[in-house]
């Protein structure tokens, strides 16, 4: 009897886990009951175009929370959250395109996705229990560090990466252990695709090869991490589910019909509202950061 082919495992897996985003959602809803469920019409055209360059390579969490933060909601304490469980769904889309269609080592795949399932396990755990001026002071740290990987690329000052399909030995361990501080970081609301991209082509892969990692890594960790949010309930719902319900037709748009864009001029705009979110965020924790201090004097 031949042996199951590891890609066709992986992309049941995908189904699988997808299926129990669903039932998640439904157990969810079932029991906070909330008054009103439907998502607002400007979180779901967010949704869309988010995911829309997300499947193209930009990444989606810099872009949503400059928007979250231009409209100023939900709560900054729930951004993290949102991000992960409404994301969650159309990237489990974009990992079944792409691990489908791209070659790539199966051990460096497998090995990099389950270190970024147990670093979001790690990461989901504390940052539920994160106070909110943590939380604004971690994302609009790492969104400034996200500004600065968008323009080193647009400066093509990052690596551009070998022909490798995977790795072996010492530096697959290096991958592993990258991987899994990348996933416990997905959980603060960091995006993992453009540091995920940046670590291997720094170790030699080609940067296509870094597709269906980066994306399988997003597939499986934000449904583990969201379990945490879901049960928590630290992320505001309406948001997420617009998120969801836009990006997954976006998604598909992306992959089978645009494929492909010159993106030079999107990623500096990018750099703007991602540079703006994160000075937003930081100012909010300073103000209540004064505010508390005045508070207790």
């Amino acid at each position: 009897m031949p042996m199951p082919n590891p890609i066709h495992l992986l992309l049941a897996a995908f189904v699988l886990i997808a299926l129990w985003c669903v039932w998640q959602w439904v157990s969810y809803f079932r029991r906070t009951r909330p008054t009103e469920a439907r998502p607002r019409a400007m979180d779901t055209v967010i949704g869309f175009v988010a995911n829309f360059f997300d499947t193209l390579g930009i990444g989606s969490f810099a872009t949503t929370t400059a928007a979250f933060k231009f409209l100023g909601r939900p709560r900054d304490e729930e951004i993290p959250g949102t991000l992960n469980v409404g994301h969650a769904m159309p990237t489990i889309a974009q990992a079944l395109i792409f691990v489908a269609l791209v070659t790539v080592d199966v051990v460096t795949l497998f090995a990099m996705i389950l270190a970024a399932m147990a670093g979001a396990w790690v990461g989901g755990s504390i940052v539920v229990r994160l106070p909110r001026r943590a939380i604004q002071l971690g994302m609009g740290i790492a969104l400034l560090c996200a500004a600065v990987l968008f323009s080193a690329t647009n400066l093509q000052m990052l690596p551009g990466g070998g022909e490798a399909i995977g790795l072996k030995g010492i530096v697959l361990v290096g991958a592993v252990v990258g991987n899994f501080v990348l996933g416990g970081l997905m959980m603060l609301g960091i995006g993992l695709y453009a540091p995920c991209l940046l670590l291997v082509s720094l170790l030699g892969m080609s940067p296509l090869a870094a597709f269906p990692i980066m994306m399988g890594s997003c597939a499986l960790l934000m449904p583990v991490g969201s379990y945490q949010f879901f049960r928590s309930g630290r992320f505001n719902a309406r948001a997420a589910l617009g998120l969801a319900i836009g990006g997954i037709p976006a998604v598909l748009i992306a992959a089978f019909i645009v494929k492909s864009l010159p993106l030079v001029w999107l990623r500096w705009l990018v750099v703007i509202v991602v540079l703006y979110a994160s000075l937003m965020m930081l100012l909010t924790a300073r103000r209540d950061s004064v505010a508390s201090a005045s508070m207790q004097a």
